[in-house]
């Protein structure tokens, strides 16, 4: 089995508000989680990915570190 975690920025122009940062989990090559900074909080797509959307979305440091990630990554590579 294998665990993996992908990071991406959807640039649909240079407005800071039309850039969105996804961090997705797979399992077994499966999307199992997902963070998307448009909708600031964790999705499961699976049954152990809405265990974990639970979990996390509980913690709030977790949260504030996932929705800083849009800063951290995406807004530094606009240019």
């Amino acid at each position: 089995c294998r665990h993996s975690s992908v990071v991406r920025c959807l640039f649909n122009s240079t407005n800071p508000k039309d850039i969105e940062f996804i961090q997705s989990y797979y399992f077994n090559k499966l999307e199992f989680l997902r963070f998307s900074s448009s909708l600031g909080h964790f999705v499961g797509l699976t049954e152990l990915g809405v265990k974990n959307a639970e979990r996390l979305n509980k913690d709030t440091g977790i949260l504030a570190v996932a929705r800083a990630q849009k800063t951290t990554v995406c807004l530094r590579n606009i240019g």
